[in-house]
């Protein structure tokens, strides 16, 4: 697919643009609430523009061949556990992959890009969902899928999306990414001063699944100074972007 897609947007939401140089926030007034009743927070868009990342798929293990990229088998990763997907690459959902639940951890600077997409055709239209990761992201790839592109990435690993800690941490860096709650990090208040120090803006979204839709959801916001948020118990993941530390209170 194409990296210079543009960003699709969605009526009635606040979008969230990421490129290379940070996270751009630009915010979409929400329009007259549909169905009944009002809503518990603002919400973010699918498609969102690559980032700009450094390394080709050919430099992060493939090799192009009359223009085309093949990936070398999945290797070990260093704690003894096989890689799932390697972090570049464009994969089949059925044949290369299967349908789950995935994990990538230590990415730095939004120079990880992935996408679901529901066809080939390499258009903006084709995609389901996609992300520029900071830290750690989780995404559930459905059978419905076709492919799932993956650029400048560390490479994934599969996860139980029902898996849960006896000791969830009580404190999320507030640039480390999607956390899964009850098992990354406890449900409970936590608190952030706000943007970071150098931070384009902070970001923080609570989310019932790793779906990455519109109605994947629950809540989330921009603020621009400090915040507070309750994360559930029922919420699948908390993510975050361009924060101070998180801290249960």
């Amino acid at each position: 697919m194409s990296q210079s897609s543009t960003p699709r947007h969605s009526r009635n939401t606040r979008h969230r643009l990421l490129t290379g140089t940070g996270a751009l926030v630009a915010l979409v007034a929400l329009g007259a609430c549909t169905g009944g009743g009002g809503t518990s927070g603002s919400k973010d868009t699918g498609a969102k523009k690559p980032a700009a990342a450094g390394s080709s798929p050919a430099a992060a293990g493939g090799k192009t061949a009359g223009g085309k990229t093949t990936q070398k088998p999945s290797e070990p990763k260093k704690d003894g556990k096989k890689a799932a997907m390697r972090g570049s690459g464009t994969f089949q959902v059925g044949s290369d992959l299967q349908p789950g639940t995935y994990r990538t951890t230590g990415n730095k600077g939004l120079g990880c890009y992935w996408e679901r997409a529901k066809d080939a055709s390499g258009e903006v239209e084709s995609i389901i969902a996609n992300d520029n990761v900071t830290g750690t992201s989780y995404v559930t790839i459905e059978a419905g899928d076709k492919l799932f592109k993956s650029n400048g990435c560390n490479d994934w690993e599969t996860v139980d999306p029902k898996a849960v800690s006896d000791a969830p941490k009580t404190e999320a860096a507030g640039d480390g990414g999607m956390f899964k709650v009850g098992f990354d990090l406890a449900p409970g208040t936590y608190k952030s001063s706000g943007p970071a120090e150098g931070s384009a803006g902070c970001y923080w979204e609570r989310a019932k699944n790793a779906a990455h839709d519109i109605d994947s959801i629950a809540a989330n916001d921009n603020p621009t100074g400090p915040a507070v948020v309750t994360v559930s118990a029922q919420d699948g993941y908390f993510k975050t972007t361009g924060c101070a530390t998180w801290k249960k209170s």
